[in-house]
């Protein structure tokens, strides 16, 4: 589309009804789009087809130039796979991540396309002019917003997983799609050996001397439901998540707990992925009475790329490695986690770490520019 035909759609939409702008789409710019496809096949006529999260055949070009990443995970996968560059739209936490914008500064002025209420702005994604859209389920399980895609023929995958397995799934799918398949291959052999490590080290560790832990996660009252990442990967590192199968009626829609129930778990140690939190649940005298806090054992996880062992976090595989020694010192005293961070961004991201930015990321500082309106922790 070029500046003249997008300039008069986008004047002629404020002067219609919402229904005669959805007719407008659907009807009148088919035309327009129809003529986009063939322009788009001329350039792309390699046609391949991809299976998503949710089960849908895509066909996409076999050879994508321009990505919008609208969902963080896709960005950082698609980053580690040498393609950040390419990256012309993403979700607004992409901007925050300190870390990524180290390995690729590119990536801080590609577009938010992001209408109010959190749906995708399809006039602004429009004008970054993209091959490809990762999206995540949220987005592409709501028919209103893959209809805005749909209708100008933008080829988009649906990104979504709850479990380790399909988070490495989800990662081969966005290596078939960039053509990075043996990137992803050689990062899932890598998260496989971190699984067999994890679980060497804690599987003859007998349930009453398991640790009962409660993760917080963005908040200090809210927990990942059990259909998640966090739940699966944090029952493979020989610890008992105590909301782990609690019943529904216990969590609001986003997953929080009373701070009652948390007493009542009354956990041995306390997880948190969000800097900040932890100083907060370590100085509130509401939390004081809780074995986890008198015992001083309230963790801040680390914080690289992404927030380790986030439900949506790439690196799950460290998460495991950092959590298990962590919470069992002596049965993983050979792991040299400074030096397995290193390592780890240096294969997969070809980012050269110092000491003191290992420190940083460990320690979770510095590596998440605030939301607007709130400090950056220290």
């Amino acid at each position: 589309m070029n500046q003249e035909h997008f300039g008069f759609f986008k004047k002629t939409s404020k002067q219609l009804t919402a229904g005669a702008v959805v007719v407008c789409i659907m009807g009148g710019l088919q035309l327009l789009c129809a003529g986009l496809s063939r322009a788009h096949a001329d350039q792309k006529e390699k046609i391949i087809t991809v299976t998503d999260c949710i089960g849908r055949q895509v066909a996409i070009p076999a050879e994508v130039d321009r990505i919008a990443c609208l969902y963080a995970f896709a960005g950082h996968v698609v980053t580690m796979f040498g393609r950040g560059r390419d990256i012309v739209a993403v979700s607004n936490g992409l901007h925050r991540d300190v870390l990524l914008a180290r390995i690729c500064p590119s990536i801080r002025s590609a577009i938010v396309p992001k209408a109010q209420g959190g749906g995708i702005n399809i006039e602004e994604l429009l004008t970054c002019r993209p091959d490809i859209v990762f999206v995540s389920g949220e987005i592409g399980r709501n028919e209103a917003e893959a209809q805005k895609l749909n209708a100008f023929n933008i080829p988009f995958l649906v990104v979504e997983f709850h479990s380790v397995k399909q988070q490495q799934e989800a990662i081969d799918i966005i290596g078939t799609a960039i053509n990075a398949a043996d990137k992803a291959a050689r990062y899932n052999r890598y998260y496989g050996d971190c699984i067999a490590r994890v679980q060497d080290a804690v599987q003859t560790i007998p349930d009453q001397q398991r640790v009962r832990a409660y993760y917080a996660t963005v908040e200090a009252t809210r927990t990942p439901g059990s259909n998640t990442l966090t739940a699966d990967w944090m029952s493979r590192t020989g610890i008992i998540n105590v909301a782990h199968k609690q019943q529904q009626s216990m969590f609001d829609s986003q997953h929080r707990s009373s701070l009652e129930q948390i007493l009542l778990w009354n956990p041995d140690v306390i997880l948190v992925n969000e800097p900040g939190v932890a100083g907060t649940i370590r100085h509130n005298p509401q939390w004081a009475t809780l074995k986890a806090v008198q015992q001083n054992k309230v963790f801040q996880m680390p914080v690289g790329i992404s927030r380790w062992g986030h439900p949506g976090s790439l690196e799950t595989p460290l998460a495991m490695l950092w959590t298990t020694q962590t919470l069992y010192p002596d049965r993983f005293a050979a792991l040299d986690m400074p030096g397995e961070t290193k390592r780890y961004y240096k294969e997969f991201f070809n980012l050269k770490l110092t000491d003191k930015l290992v420190s940083q990321i460990l320690a979770g500082k510095g590596m998440r520019l605030p939301k607007k309106g709130k400090k950056m922790s220290r």
